[in-house]
């Protein structure tokens, strides 16, 4: 195999204890290896860029949770490495995005190693950021796209339009676009449905929504949201994946679509997805 990337959480003992432990079962096996400690990430801290990971590349490795895991995603998209595997082992809490314990690592990299896995692409979204007709941002996310707004700030009024049609105007605390993958992170919380990644669609969720009869929806993959937020929407934030924040302004619109790049996440050779939502959630 090509070089492997191990992308491990910051300042965590248990972290760079297995990756010190990684390396040096690749190294025995002749394979290469770079090494990257990831930055905590969270909306407007100014962290600096991680490294960028060699173009040659050939597995990913993550060792956190969730956090670490979409961090690791965006330092793939600054590759461009949208082909490369990742394997993510749960250091943290919850952990959906990261499937295997500490102690199925190295099993599980044998069977990587061999070619025996499965990483199905992920969808991702592409979050666009109109000012007075120009563009203003950009971005991408594999989990999900949240407006809402600050802690002190009355309820925000959102615009909501799927291929130019006119859906609602939502009087929230905020919007959740999310991704199938994204269904068990913030969208779960506010009471949105759980997607199986397989299922191809884009999950909208109202937080705290002033009309009760504001539900969580269902649109087609390849439609586009168009929220536009209303002359009072003062002190309202865009956040995507919880780790990249944009503030936003009155009169503001936000573009959120399937992005072109998807992300393959390797699934765990251990236990099926039911498994993992049966053991994460501790239903019976």
């Amino acid at each position: 195999m090509a070089q492997v990337a191990i992308i491990y959480k910051a300042h965590t003992p248990a972290a760079t204890r297995q990756a010190e432990e990684l390396r040096a079962w690749l190294d025995r096996r002749g394979v290469g290896v770079q090494a990257v400690e990831s930055s905590p990430a969270q909306p407007h801290t100014g962290h600096p860029p991680p490294p960028r990971l060699e173009p040659d590349t050939g597995l990913v490795v993550v060792l956190g949770g969730d956090g670490t895991m979409l961090g690791a995603v965006r330092t793939v998209a600054r590759a461009g490495l949208w082909r490369v595997p990742i394997l993510g082992v749960n250091l943290g809490g919850l952990g959906f995005l990261t499937a295997l314990g500490p102690e199925e690592m190295l099993p599980a990299m044998e069977k990587v190693l061999a070619g025996r896995y499965s990483a199905p692409p992920r969808m991702m979204l592409e979050a666009r950021v109109e000012r007075a007709g120009a563009e203003a941002a950009r971005f991408l996310a594999l989990n999900d796209v949240v407006i809402n707004k600050a802690a002190l700030a009355r309820i925000v009024e959102l615009e909501a339009q799927v291929d130019g049609q006119d859906l609602t105007t939502f009087r929230a605390d905020g919007l959740i676009v999310s991704t199938p993958t994204g269904s068990t992170a913030y969208n779960l919380s506010a009471g949105g449905p759980i997607c199986h990644p397989a299922v191809d669609c884009i999950l909208l969720a109202p937080i705290c929504s002033f009309a009760l009869s504001n539900r969580p929806l269902l649109i087609g993959p390849q439609m586009t949201l168009s929220v536009r937020l209303s002359p009072r929407a003062h002190d309202t934030t865009l956040t995507c994946d919880g780790q990249v924040g944009f503030r936003l302004e009155p009169r503001d619109r936000v573009v959120v679509r399937r992005a072109a790049e998807t992300v393959r996440l390797v699934e765990s050779p251990f236990r099926d997805y039911f498994q993992i939502l049966r053991t994460k959630l501790r239903w019976g």
